[in-house]
């Protein structure tokens, strides 16, 4: 568990150093790290002439000033050499959030679970509620929760979707808030938080532990693939650059599928390489987007819940004349790759894939 750092307590002179700024000798208190009981460096204190010096130079900025994972240690047996022993930073614990604040944003009302209505049955909506934990704030906006192979909750990405579309919508800030920021805001969780991401996901592999793993970058994607083929444990990374390698490590001994956006196939190539020989898995990439793409297609960065949603909704259309005909809302390059590849549900029966 985390221990915040804290002024060294005086247990005689041996305790009270040089002050960097003045110069006095014996008055200045360091700042010990709250895990190591170790100087955090010999720069970070507080000089006890608070009247004539005021010097006081805290940890959070020490870090804010040095991000380097290397952190200089002082020891005070090493004073009179002025000595500073290098080491690498001691790995801190993932900062938690209490399973409370998942079962009390438990919802079906947000308006990307509304846009899930269009396309997906009932049961099918709520397999992926229950099995992801969806939430939704005050505003209707979704909540994917991030919780751990170990069930332990990292953090909530809040994201607004429009309920016809199912496109995302930007605010003042940007698509995303968190759910640690904003608990970080109301004094519950420390400034300090230990935020370290996993799979939106990552708990079903401890649930499913046979069960084939495909990975795809957005949580919307994982959802819908989901629904489909509950067959499959569906995880996404949360973006490009969140298929890391150390992230990768709860998937030892499963047998991988990655599904890269249009826009991230080689980037997922490499790093499906380092990941088979770092993270002992079998791994495979599918090419199938690749090969049925359109050059328009690929420069927007299209990912499989895309075509998803077209046949989904091509599919509507077909099966229900009594109801009006549905609004198109895919561009001409969708259109195309989904008249390319009429049988795009079937994606885990006819997968295209590089095989390791």
């Amino acid at each position: 568990m985390y221990t915040q750092p804290y002024l060294q307590k005086y247990k005689g002179i041996s305790t009270r150093h040089t002050c960097p700024e003045c110069g006095q000798k014996q008055s200045f208190t360091l700042y010990l790290d709250g895990n190591t009981n170790e100087p955090i460096h010999r720069t970070v204190g507080k000089c006890n002439r608070e009247s004539k010096c005021g010097y006081h130079y805290t940890p959070k900025q020490y870090f804010l000033d040095n991000p380097s994972p290397l952190v200089e240690t002082w020891h005070a047996t090493s004073e009179k050499s002025n000595q500073i022993i290098k080491k690498d930073a001691p790995p801190q614990p993932a900062g938690t959030i209490h399973f409370s604040f998942v079962e009390k944003s438990a919802s079906y009302q947000s308006n990307f679970v509304h846009f899930l209505c269009e396309i997906l049955t009932n049961d099918q909506i709520k397999f992926v509620g229950e099995h992801y934990a969806l939430g939704a704030t005050k505003n209707k906006e979704v909540i994917y929760w991030q919780i751990d192979i170990s069930g332990k909750v990292r953090t909530g990405k809040i994201m607004q979707y429009n309920p016809e579309t199912g496109k995302r919508i930007k605010h003042e800030s940007g698509a995303i808030d968190w759910v640690h920021s904003k608990l970080k805001k109301s004094g519950i969780l420390p400034e300090d938080y230990n935020l370290q991401q996993c799979f939106f996901g990552e708990h079903l592999l401890t649930i499913y532990p046979e069960a084939t793993v495909c990975i795809v970058e957005s949580e919307k994607s994982a959802l819908i693939s989901a629904a489909i083929f509950p067959n499959f444990v569906w995880l996404a990374s949360g973006g490009i650059q969140g298929l890391a390698v150390d992230k990768c490590k709860v998937l030892e001994g499963r047998t991988v599928i990655l599904y890269p956006d249009l826009n991230a196939f080689d980037k997922w190539f490499e790093k499906s390489l380092l990941i088979k020989n770092q993270c002992g898995c079998k791994i495979s990439l599918s090419t199938l987007l690749e090969d049925i793409a359109t050059p328009e297609a690929k420069a927007k960065g299209l990912d499989v819940a895309d075509f998803m949603i077209c046949q989904l909704k091509n599919k509507l259309s077909d099966t229900t004349p009594e109801k009006p005909p549905v609004q198109n809302r895919f561009t001409p390059e969708l259109e195309q790759m989904t008249e390319t590849n009429p049988a795009l549900l079937l994606l885990i029966d006819k997968l295209e894939l590089i095989e390791y």
